[in-house]
């Protein structure tokens, strides 16, 4: 689960295994695997890094 903030500034908690597609057209774009579309203000290297330290924590939380 990642943190991402609507335009309007709205926060909303996204389950990072249900993203297909980021991009940026200068908005960031990501697209769900429902095919629903979200516009949010964070980069997509951001949103990158904040789903590889959910990641990290969640394999690390796994093995202890």
């Amino acid at each position: 689960m990642v943190y991402l903030t609507r335009l309007n500034g709205e926060r909303i908690v996204l389950n990072i295994d249900l993203i297909e597609i980021m991009e940026e057209t200068p908005d960031t774009i990501v697209t769900l695997t429902t095919g629903k579309k979200l516009v949010v203000r964070e980069p997509v290297n951001k949103i990158r890094e904040d789903i590889i330290k959910f990641r990290k924590r969640t394999c690390t939380n796994l093995k202890a």
